[in-house]
């Protein structure tokens, strides 16, 4: 460390032994804002700020820290420290996940694991809690309802929201799977289905989670794809023509995959619900959760996604710059990042650029299997099926409306950029 940060953390060390706040939080702050590749400083920043009865600010100075060196060991755990000392067990549950998911070969890795089912068990707890105590405000709610509109769920619809999410991350999936299918159209071809499941297969046995994984193919020309939680993936028709080779299919598949592997689709449904209250979302029948389908990701969840998914894409045998691949063909367009996909993701040259360090600094395989014949041979099925589908209205296309308003949403990393 250079000699200027060698003084503020002389410095903080005195005030620490005098117990002197001013001597603890000026240096410090000044350490981690100057020289925040320190890590030292973060953790010591965030101890000092809990044990001064701050543990907000404590939570917020990891999680910026943990947002600027993702891969730093120390700083994942220092911030499930602050998560846990907080009791915020679904951000701690996740975070411990992702970390084991992201570092397979770290020695903490399979603790992590047990620990994320610990913490996911502690949220659940809790939240019967609340559930438990808003039920007779919900039943006092309902009464009103009846008495002013005449409909005997008007009161219990959020309760049923608040129950769907403490059976978990494959119930919200289902839930928002099986409208999203009545309202989408999907190509019923069983050679395009088998190509996209045989290609989904190689990537959902490597990637740590056991859900019930379903792909489903919409028939829409755009490059489009989402996850919902529990592994429920939806790939567009487009997604199949857009790209050039099987491995670049299978690249934007492993990051959708990622999504829903990481918990990013249940972490924003749940963000949603407790920004706005429990029992203040919309009504179960009418709708589901904020952007589960257009999904809002934080940058940190499309960098997370994007490292995880290259590295399925790696290790189930397919060139490892399928992902990166797609990027270079898509800015290449003449009318470049029109496509849905792009909507919420970071800019493409930033994120082609990020791509080729992350192949390149892992040792990735990028010469392996392409599987361009066969692609280009489904490629043929996907346009005959687009020819004999009439062509819809903009309405008519639009993903289905399962969100709540915006403002019912927080961020866990507040200042994530989206």
């Amino acid at each position: 460390m250079p000699p200027g940060g060698r003084v503020y953390w002389r410095e903080a060390a005195a005030g620490l032994s005098l117990k002197l706040k001013t001597r603890i939080f000026v240096p410090l702050r000044l350490l981690v804002k100057e020289y925040p590749q320190f890590v030292p400083g973060h953790l010591q920043l965030a101890d000092s700020l809990f044990a001064d009865k701050k543990p907000e600010q404590a939570l917020a100075v990891m999680e910026r820290a943990a947002s600027l060196y993702p891969r730093q060991p120390d700083l994942q755990k220092g911030l499930i420290k602050q998560q846990t000392q907080a009791k915020r067990w679904l951000e701690a549950s996740i975070t411990t996940r992702q970390f084991a998911l992201l570092n397979p070969g770290h020695p903490d890795a399979p603790a992590f694991l047990q620990l994320s089912d610990e913490y996911q068990e502690r949220f659940r707890s809790r939240l019967r809690t609340q559930i438990t105590n808003n039920t007779i405000g919900s039943l006092i709610t309902g009464a009103l309802g009846i008495a002013l509109t005449g409909n005997p769920f008007a009161g219990l619809s959020a309760l049923q929201t608040s129950a769907l999410l403490l059976r978990g991350e494959t119930a919200v999936g289902e839930a928002v799977a099986d409208r999203a299918k009545r309202q989408l159209p999907l190509v019923e071809d069983p050679e395009i289905q088998a190509y996209v499941d045989r290609i989904a297969q190689k990537l959902t046995t490597l990637a740590g989670r056991k859900f019930n994984y379903q792909f489903y193919v919409v028939n829409d020309d755009k490059l489009n794809a989402f996850a919902l939680p529990g592994g429920k993936v939806f790939i567009n028709s487009g997604a199949i023509l857009k790209s050039k080779s099987e491995a670049e299919l299978a690249g934007l598949i492993a990051h959708e995959l990622s999504h829903a592997v990481l918990s990013h689709g249940f972490q924003i449904a749940t963000e949603s619900s407790e920004a706005g209250g429990l029992m203040g979302l919309i009504p179960f029948v009418g709708g589901l959760f904020t952007n589960l389908v257009v999904a809002d990701y934080s940058r940190d969840m499309e960098q997370q996604a994007d490292i995880l998914g290259t590295r399925l894409l790696a290790s189930a045998g397919y060139a490892a710059d399928g992902l990166r691949n797609l990027m270079v063909t898509l800015s290449r367009e003449d009318k470049p990042f029109v496509a849905p996909w792009f909507s919420s993701h970071p800019g493409s040259q930033t994120r082609i650029r990020y791509l080729e360090t992350l192949i390149t600094e892992n040792g990735y395989n990028r010469y392996a299997y392409e599987g361009i014949a066969e692609h280009q041979r489904m490629q043929g099925l996907v346009r005959s099926h687009l020819k004999k589908r009439k062509r819809p209205t903009t309405k008519q296309i639009r993903k289905p409306n399962l969100k709540l308003p915006t403002n019912s949403r927080s961020s866990l990393n507040g200042d994530s950029q989206r």
